[in-house]
């Protein structure tokens, strides 16, 4: 027999007053369904078959108040077996397991407990000590309680400090992505500043550039009339005194003249001539009126009227 009780009525007429006892039934599984369908059944007797395992679901049995497991091959319990918050009597004598689940320490109306011949961990060993009489099991189930307490307060601050370091974390993470994006936003604005200073740096050099464009015709409409009026030489400015030095000039030339033929007429054979006799009584009549200065006078009066 694998499963027992496959028909409800199997299961009931095994129940005797709140009493049920399913031992020595070679179960390999337990029966969750059937055994809900008993609420009268608080006392139940699952001892000496080949259970390995319970089933999640066993833990809703919460109407349980007396519980034996002994003699299985049970590895280990439900997580959620403290939802068992009637249970006041567990017997889990010679089975496999090592430790309990930390729901174990919300099994407040337990008062006998049996955890001999079990590979338990050191601890869990201490605290349970041995079970040799009523007075031990009950022993037995305070101080596994405690330690189960002690284990889930530690297992609880292990949680808390898990969480706080993934909270550090987070906000390490979170502050990184914030120095991130404000890095990011500040190389942004900076290449931002940057292109618009290139872009004003290209409108001032288009503008000065037009400007420029705008400044050529100007100049070489001003540079036109000014080629035109210097084709057109100068006149120079009249000569202060131009008669007077005119006048010099032909003097000086009448006197070379005049000289070159005195010359003439007083050193060679030409003086004889009636031509010669004119020149030489000139020269005498013009000696006597330079020495009188009578011409200098006369050319500074003309010089002054004119």
């Amino acid at each position: 027999m694998t499963k027992a009780g496959s028909k409800g009525g199997n299961l009931r007429d095994k129940l005797d007053g709140n009493e049920l006892d399913l031992s020595l039934s070679d179960l390999n599984e337990v029966p969750v369904k059937e055994l809900a369908a008993l609420p009268k059944a608080t006392v139940l007797d699952l001892s000496c078959n080949k259970l390995t395992s319970l089933p999640a679901d066993f833990c809703g049995l919460t109407h349980l108040v007396k519980l034996d497991l002994s003699k299985n091959k049970l590895q280990q319990l439900p997580a959620d077996f403290g939802r068992l918050v009637n249970l006041q009597h567990l017997d889990l004598l010679n089975n496999r397991l090592v430790t309990l689940p930390v729901s174990f320490a919300q099994l407040k109306s337990l008062k006998w407990l049996d955890l001999k011949d079990n590979p338990l961990d050191p601890a869990l060993a201490r605290a349970a000590g041995d079970c040799l009489d009523e007075k031990q099991c009950k022993q037995c189930a305070s101080r596994v309680l405690q330690h189960m307490k002690a284990v889930q307060a530690d297992q609880e601050r292990e949680r808390q400090r898990r969480l706080e370091v993934e909270r550090e974390a987070e906000k390490k993470r979170e502050a990184k992505q914030r120095a991130k994006e404000a890095q990011e936003r500040e190389l942004r604005k900076r290449e931002k500043a940057e292109e618009k200073e290139r872009r004003r740096k290209e409108y001032d050099a288009l503008k000065a550039a037009k400007r420029e464009q705008e400044k050529k015709p100007k100049k070489e409409t001003n540079q036109a009339p000014k080629s035109k009026s210097g084709s057109r030489p100068r006149k120079p400015p009249p000569r202060r005194h131009g008669r007077a030095w005119a006048v010099l000039k032909l003097l000086l030339l009448l006197l070379l003249c005049a000289a070159g033929g005195l010359v003439a007429c007083r050193v060679t054979e030409l003086r004889r001539q009636p031509l010669c006799a004119s020149v030489n009584t000139i020269y005498d009549n013009a000696l006597r009126g330079l020495r009188g200065h009578d011409i200098l006078q006369w050319v500074l009066q003309t010089e002054s009227q004119q």
